[in-house]
């Protein structure tokens, strides 16, 4: 950084004393006003500092980290991917098989506290909290799965709908985009859910219904920016066809996006599946799910069993920072604008 003002300022023929000589008029033998040679240093000083900590420098440092510095970020990004996907799987895994087991009742241990022997306590009818967790956690993240699943593909099918059919269907697909986001999600799910008769299918179709258009407009809005770029049109122009296009030009740009907002969709379907059972909409009392275990824990909370809402509760949220942390570190991996940082 002294190095840098040094050369700057001896190329503006500014005093140079503190780089270990003057400037070439005072070497020269001429002569001018201290002070107005002071304020020239001043000046060059400071205009020398601004430029090195303006923020197109700044970015430029950015850009140009070192590759250890940069793969180094990469790896981050993935372990936490890999480190949130393999936990993921081993909360969908262990509590599929311990679906029966977490409905196995013990009368006689019923009501406990945490302890090591049962880590989340036990119920009023004995059954341990851990297992019951672990079991409704597995069925929220597989609703959740089929629901978001459902829901991106709704969303990629009328994003580029909108953007490739023309004005009239662009402004019938928007009308129903901002139609649905108008409505709060959880009312219109309640009300779909309700209509279809509650329990699991009635919980997916409403999820899949109700989330699909944030991601309907990332879709229509990278679609009609590709659309109107300079490399699809010079592939038109040299004969190639719309499929060809959309494979080859369009899908590679738009895919990395459609993924990263899918997973992101998860943790809010996990979440209005939990909202929907617990308000008694949704899966029914004797399907393991957290927000049966939440809903029945409430009775009971003003008896001191505290350990029946919190933990569960604790867990819901844990699942939804991992569902969370995959999609942000796939996004640093894919995503063309922080792929380098």
């Amino acid at each position: 950084m002294r190095e840098r003002l040094c050369a700057r300022m001896r190329r503006a023929d500014l005093p140079d004393e503190a780089c270990g000589g003057g400037s070439s008029f005072a070497r020269a033998g001429g002569g001018a006003p201290r002070v107005a040679s002071a304020g020239r240093a001043e000046a060059g000083v400071a205009g020398a500092v601004g430029l090195a900590a303006s923020p197109l420098n700044s970015r430029a440092d950015v850009l140009h980290l070192s590759r250890t510095s940069r793969v180094g970020n990469r790896r981050v990004a993935l372990a936490a991917l890999v480190f949130a996907v393999a936990a993921l799987s081993v909360i969908v895994a262990v509590g599929a098989l311990s679906v029966d087991a977490a409905g196995a009742t013990d009368f006689s241990q019923k009501n406990l506290a945490p302890s090591w022997e049962h880590p989340f306590g036990t119920d009023w009818m004995g059954r341990d909290m851990l297992l019951r967790t672990l079991a409704g956690l597995s069925t929220s993240v597989l609703v959740g799965l089929l629901a978001a699943g459902v829901s991106a593909v709704l969303a990629l099918v009328l994003g580029v709908v909108a953007a490739l059919g023309g004005k009239r269907v662009d402004a019938a697909v928007t009308w129903l985009i901002d139609l649905v986001m108008g409505v709060p999600h959880i009312v219109l799910l309640i009300l779909i859910s309700f209509a279809l008769g509650k329990g699991f299918w009635g919980v997916v179709v409403g999820v899949a219904v109700t989330h699909w258009p944030s991601l309907a407009r990332v879709v229509r809005a990278e679609v009609l920016q590709l659309k109107e770029s300079t490399f699809v049109a010079v592939a038109r122009k040299l004969g190639q066809g719309p499929a060809s296009i959309a494979a080859r030009h369009m899908l590679p740009y738009v895919l990395p996006q459609f993924v990263v907002g899918l997973i992101l969709l998860f943790p809010h379907a996990i979440l209005h599946e939990a909202a929907v059972t617990f308000l008694g909409f949704g899966l029914p009392p004797e399907q393991p799910a957290i927000g049966v275990i939440l809903s029945e824990s409430m009775g009971y909370l003003s008896a001191g069993m505290w350990w029946l809402a919190v933990f569960p509760g604790l867990a819901l949220m844990a699942t939804v920072l991992l569902f969370d942390a995959a999609g942000s570190s796939l996004r640093r991996l894919i995503d063309p604008h922080s792929a380098q940082e």
